[in-house]
């Protein structure tokens, strides 16, 4: 968790209540640097008075703010958008939920946690391979070391995730779980040092060329053995939980009104 800087405060000025907030970015991935910012996910209830009128309801939020010197950026999903994406193969979002670096919880969060290996599916595999080739290719164009590092985290991620149907995204304790090249500690160091800093001859590009070749092959591999289901599990129980949080909220909301504490 960052150190020194309110992550409580900013999501407490937040006009709607949370279900969760947690770190993500560079910080949730083990390679932040001294001047990274801080990227807060999560999702918030909408009350349902904006989901049932006639405009479409801002499902959105997003805030971007300075506090103690540190740039924070927050964007949360009303529940039901968040728990769409969570069942459209998406990781990231899986790993903004399952990050451990919890800034707010509550008891949808706890039932979310609980129902994320129901979503989980081997077609998670293209999400990882995506999200790699887009950070490749920003690498090739800037040589930086931040989605150099990106794009090692992702296929490590998905190869992880197919063998072991677990969720992991952060990238030291990757190493330690997955056979990966013995340079990237060095490499996570040089990004700690400086969030923009470059590749240099850290390594030389032909062994760059094929680890990652081999990173992917690796992920297509495991995705074709992978146990994994074809479709997520857990339509019913995810329904029932966005449901159920929507109506307690209200209750809630009217109780507030009324100046009636719940019992």
């Amino acid at each position: 968790m960052p150190s020194g800087v309110d992550l409580t405060g900013i999501v407490a000025d937040q006009p709607y209540p949370m279900v969760f907030a947690t770190v993500s970015g560079a910080h949730l991935y083990g390679f932040p640097s001294v001047d990274s910012d801080v990227d807060l996910r999560g999702a918030h209830l909408l009350p349902v008075r904006d989901l049932v009128g006639l405009a479409q309801p801002t499902e959105t939020q997003t805030v971007m703010t300075d506090r103690d010197g540190v740039e924070l950026d927050l964007v949360t999903h009303d529940l039901r958008k968040f728990v769409r994406l969570m069942l459209r193969r998406n990781g990231y979002v899986l790993e903004q939920l399952l990050s451990p670096l919890v800034v707010h919880t509550s008891a949808a969060h706890s039932a979310l946690v609980g129902l994320a290996p129901s979503v989980l599916t081997r077609h998670h595999a293209h999400h990882y391979r995506g999200f790699a080739a887009t950070q490749r290719r920003l690498f090739d164009r800037t040589g930086e070391l931040k989605p150099l590092l990106y794009t090692f985290r992702a296929l490590l991620t998905g190869v992880h995730l197919m063998r072991s149907g677990r969720v992991l995204a952060h990238l030291p304790s990757l190493l330690e779980a997955e056979p990966a090249p013995t340079y990237l500690p060095d490499l996570i160091a040089a990004k700690q040092a400086a969030e923009h800093g470059g590749l240099g001859d850290a390594v030389a590009g032909p062994v760059l060329e094929r680890d990652l070749a081999e990173l992917a092959s690796r992920l297509d591999q495991a995705h074709h053995e992978t146990r994994l289901p074809e479709q997520p599990d857990g339509l019913a129980q995810l329904n029932e939980l966005v449901v159920t949080a929507r109506l307690s909220d209200q209750v809630g909301r009217a109780l507030a009104e009324t100046g009636v504490r719940p019992g």
